[in-house]
Formats: C-alpha cells, sequence, structure tokens
C-alpha cells in the first residue's frame, strides 16, 4: 500500500523504536520524566523560547495555546480556514469561551493586513476583547513569506495583540526555506515573529504521537494547567518523547527528500488533460480533476493500493515511508486513469478529513 493521505501515517523506524525501547522515564505529571525534559529542552532551544510544554497532540497544543493568550471572552483572529478554527472542533469556543473572528485568505494563506486591522475590536463592552493573531505555516503545503509573517506580526503588536503559529509542519517550512543556512536558523527566522509555536513530531517528523508548544515560561505555566485540564498529563510519557527526540535528531534534513518526491509527482501529472495541480513547494500536492471524476479516481487509486484524500480537491503527502518508486507507480495509475474515456470512469462518493 502506498499511503500518499498524510504524512501522520508513518510507521515508526527501527531505530526510532529502540530509542523508545532504551529510553529512561518517570512521572511526567510530577515533571521528573528525564526524556520528556529533555525533549522539552531542546525544542524550546531550537525555536529559541524559554520553555516548551510536551502534548499528546496538536489540537491540544494549539488550543492550549489560545487558552493561556485569551481569557473567556476574548477574541482570538484567524483564517477562514486554518486548522485551529475549522478542523479542530471548534475547541476555542467550546472549551476556552473564546470567540474566533475568522478571516478570508488567499491561496497562500494570507490574510489581508487590512481586514486584520479592522477586525480588531476597540475596548467597548459592547464587543468580545480582540487578544491574539493565529497564523499557521506551512499553509496547504506553502511556506508563508518572511515578508508576510513580519508585516502581519508587526500589525498585531501594534494594537497589543500577542500572536500564535500554528506550527504543525514548521520544519517542512524551515527546510524550504533554509537557502543554504542550517534549519535551525531558519526555524528561528520563523518563530522569532511569533510569542508562542505549537510544534508536530506526528507529522513530517515521523514520531507516532506528540506535539510541543513554545513560548515564555509564564505561558507555559499557564498551558501546563489548561493542559492537565484538558487531559493532557500523561505520566511515563518518555517512551513518547524518545520517538519526537530521535525525529529531531535524524528526520529534518530528509523532509527535504519529500519535497523533492512531491515534486516528482506534480511534474508527473503536469499537462494531463482533466487535471489541474497545485503546490508542490514542501511536502503537499493538490490535484483538481474535471468533470467530478475525483471520486471515482480516489476508488480506482485504492484498488490499485494507492491511498489519497479528496475533500479540498485530491491531495497527495509525502513522507518517510514513500519512496521514488511508490511515487511513480502512483503517477502511472493517475495516467491510466486520466486516459481513459469519460463514461468509463464516472463519478463516486469521496472519503473526507485533512489531516
Amino acid at each position: 500500500m502506498i499511503d500518499l493521505r498524510s504524512d501522520t501515517v508513518t510507521q515508526p523506524t527501527a531505530a526510532m523504536r529502540q530509542a523508545m525501547l532504551s529510553a529512561p522515564l518517570g512521572d511526567d505529571v510530577f515533571g521528573d520524566d528525564p526524556t520528556v525534559n529533555a525533549l522539552q529542552e531542546r525544542i524550546a532551544q531550537i525555536t529559541g523560547k524559554e520553555a516548551a510544554l510536551f502534548m499528546p497532540t496538536g489540537t491540544q497544543s494549539n488550543l492550549c495555546a489560545l487558552m493561556a493568550h485569551c481569557d473567556r471572552g476574548d477574541e482570538y483572529i484567524v483564517g477562514q480556514n486554518a486548522h485551529t478554527y475549522r478542523y479542530e472542533g471548534g475547541g476555542a469556543a467550546v472549551l476556552g469561551s473564546i470567540q474566533p473572528q475568522p478571516l478570508a485568505q488567499n491561496s497562500v494563506g494570507e490574510m489581508s493586513l487590512a481586514d486584520i486591522a479592522a477586525a480588531i475590536k476597540p475596548m467597548d463592552c459592547h464587543f468580545a476583547r480582540t487578544r491574539l493573531l493565529a497564523l499557521e505555516n506551512t499553509w496547504n503545503g506553502h511556506p508563508m513569506s518572511q515578508a508576510y509573517l513580519a508585516q502581519a506580526t508587526a500589525l498585531a503588536r501594534q494594537h497589543g495583540l500577542a500572536v500564535h503559529l500554528d506550527g504543525a509542519r514548521l520544519f517542512n517550512a524551515a527546510v524550504a526555506q533554509a537557502e543554504g543556512d542550517p534549519v535551525t536558523a531558519s526555524v528561528r527566522r520563523i518563530v522569532d515573529h511569533f510569542d508562542s509555536v505549537s510544534v508536530c513530531f506526528s507529522k513530517g517528523l515521523g514520531a507516532p504521537v506528540g506535539s510541543a508548544l513554545c513560548g515564555s515560561r509564564e505561558l507555559i505555566e499557564k498551558a501546563l494547567r489548561w493542559r492537565k485540564v484538558l487531559g493532557g498529563g500523561m505520566r511515563q510519557s518518555g517512551i513518547l518523547a524518545a520517538a519526537a527526540l530521535h525525529a529531531l535528531d535524524h528526520h529534518i534534513d530528509r523532509l527535504a527528500d519529500d519535497h523533492v518526491l512531491a515534486q516528482r509527482l506534480a511534474q508527473g501529472l503536469q499537462g494531463l488533460p482533466g487535471l489541474s495541480v497545485r503546490s508542490a513547494q514542501t511536502n503537499i500536492v493538490f490535484v483538481d480533476v474535471a468533470d467530478g471524476r475525483g471520486p471515482a479516481l480516489l476508488a480506482e487509486l485504492k484498488a490499485q493500493g494507492v491511498l489519497a484524500t479528496g475533500l479540498i480537491g485530491l491531495r497527495f503527502v509525502t513522507h518517510l515511508d514513500v519512496d521514488a518508486e511508490g511515487v511513480d507507480f502512483a503517477i502511472a495509475c493517475i495516467r491510466r486513469f486520466m486516459a481513459q474515456p469519460l463514461a468509463a470512469n464516472g463519478t463516486g462518493s469521496s472519503p473526507s478529513g485533512i489531516y
């Protein structure tokens, strides 16, 4: 099976499993799991933040950030299609009593500066208090530009807002924008614009579980309480942190390989009648299929042993468990399907979900 649904589907490597097996453990709720503490110190150092907190999921990491930045009745500005707003169950509103103010985004995920400024509420009892701007990087495979990050976060700070980054695929963005510098330097250039950042270990980095929230010590102390309230306090969680540490040591630079494979996939599909290919800057490729044939193409790919998702166009994600042979096989399957007459490959239902 060639699974291109998401980079969350990876299996731990043999070396990662060995690191998990041999990790020294403690009780992280008491703060004495040495492997968790080592991971938190490491990711804080990489991102240049004072402290970090290991979380079971990116959804919980983002939610703890929002609840640490905002109080009940506060508001955060966020993209209309941002993961924290659209794909995390409405947790900010449901559990945090934080009002989202979603704004339209362009094709690379940017909200206009004018829209952001106009959405900031005056300090008046009639309005929710605007306290936070949340951005996401990468955005559907696009690394956000440094110029936009600088302008948007500067605007937020001019109005007294804090800024949070959903950096689920932060390292993909950093690798794409490294320009010959160490990836850690590229990470810093991105996150220095933000008060907090959530980093996922189970996406491009290939760990089985886990994210981390990074920020000031004061913010992380608040987030620690919310993590406990939300059920995220784990005991001997160093067995999971060890996988994340291994990923930081061994899986960052290889993200460039995933980007090359995504480009290979996009180039192999370019120019096919009935297909429109979008984005191969990092490890995600979107394909729009004409004449309503997307669901049938997904079904045919599955029958041939290739998995993809189909919520916002067909999406293919490369990762450490995919190689050039698998990508070439997927290309060949798609080419065969698109060469058939329309009547031979009609429409069907489409699986949903974005991860």
